[in-house]
């Protein structure tokens, strides 16, 4: 595996390639994965979990960057591939490293196309011929969701991109004892990073129409360059202690907190399938989500409502309406079993053997009629 960034980070793309290697480890797999030394005093290399994790120099958190870590761990992840079956690309950033290692280890190239960036990109007259080359490159190709299967698509017409949604590690992810003291009135989360594209600001805007209908506060969690403007607005809204920041916290922090809320919120202006909401699910929380991305690809009315985004009126509606419903916790059962059923980490890593043993069939039947 390559994947720009790697737990102890914290994020989508992060949790679910974590949780994937974790799983193919349990399967008896034995997995590498290069990533980047994105902070000060992680090791070069340690075992995690059963994965051999290499880290190597990022030299910043852009593009820039980016390229300058893609062409510095190629050397690692070429040696690697060259006692490997498979290579895997995790999101854009990794696939060029995958294609230079795919021909060292005379190895299969999966590649998984993530995250919103992808999606920005895709549309530049810069990026999208990049883009066409390293889909071409790919012996599979996946996305995270059916918006980016289809842009990926549309950007190389004679590749097949198959949509493979996320997963949730079920067993961490699910209702626990609430880690938060218990609220006066109700409580939403909304466990979002603090970038603006999350739109953590509609949600601070639509929050004193909700409290005009109900007796409601929230808690934020997760941290960001936003934050600070942020905090201001809140403060402008004179919304008080109805708005808690609680920063980024630990991933394994996430099932009690979740826990200790009736409703989430993702109100993102742009998204591509966002794990956190499925984690949410998992816990049996509903949700309330911006009508975005791959979004609405995993929820609907029986495990929740969509917004307009970018619209505090939609979303306070939304909300609202929902924290009325006497058959919240049900929705809420609903959407673990939803979860359960079709994005378990445990089905995404069957999915994920499959398609590698498929490509190594494949590639020692090549070999042998050579």
């Amino acid at each position: 595996m390559h994947c720009i960034y790697f737990p102890p980070e914290i994020g989508g793309l992060e949790s679910h390639v974590h949780y994937l290697c974790r799983g193919l480890v349990s399967r008896g797999c034995r997995v590498s994965l290069v990533t980047s030394r994105s902070k000060p005093g992680l090791p070069a290399h340690e075992v995690m979990d059963g994965i051999d994790v290499w880290r190597t120099w990022l030299p910043a958190r852009n593009p820039l960057g980016w390229a300058i870590h893609g062409g510095t761990s190629t050397p690692r992840l070429a040696r690697i591939a060259r006692e490997s079956d498979v290579v895997h690309a995790q999101a854009f950033q990794s696939v060029l490293p995958g294609v230079v290692a795919k021909r060292a280890g005379g190895i299969p190239l999966v590649s998984t196309w993530h995250t919103s960036h992808f999606l920005k990109r895709a549309t530049s007259p810069f990026w999208a011929p990049i883009f066409q080359r390293l889909l071409t490159w790919s012996d599979y190709n996946l996305a995270a969701s059916a918006e980016i299967a289809q842009v990926a698509e549309g950007l190389a017409p004679n590749v097949s991109v198959e949509p493979l949604t996320n997963g949730v590690e079920t067993d961490i992810f699910r209702r626990v004892e609430p880690s938060l003291p218990p609220a006066t009135g109700r409580r939403i989360i909304v466990p979002r990073r603090l970038f603006e594209k999350n739109g953590v600001e509609f949600f601070l805007k639509a929050m004193p129409l909700i409290i005009e209908q109900l007796d409601v506060e929230a808690v934020i969690v997760g941290d960001g360059p936003e934050r600070k403007k942020l905090e201001a607005l809140a403060a402008n809204l004179e919304l008080g202690e109805r708005v808690q920041f609680l920063g980024a916290r630990r991933h394994d922090e996430m099932p009690g907190l979740l826990s200790s809320a009736e409703l989430a919120v993702f109100p993102s202006l742009m998204e591509a399938t966002s794990v956190a909401a499925l984690e949410s699910m998992a816990c049996e929380l509903p949700v309330a989500a911006s009508d975005v991305g791959g979004l609405p690809e995993i929820v609907d009315h029986e495990v929740g409502a969509l917004f307009e985004a970018g619209n505090p009126t939609a979303l306070a509606a939304t909300v609202t309406a929902l924290l009325e419903r006497d058959d919240l916790r049900a929705l809420g059962a609903a959407a673990r079993s939803r979860v359960v059923e079709r994005w378990s980490n445990a089905r995404l890593v069957d999915r994920h053997l499959e398609v590698y043993e498929s490509l190594v069939v494949r590639s020692r039947e090549q070999v042998r009629k050579l």
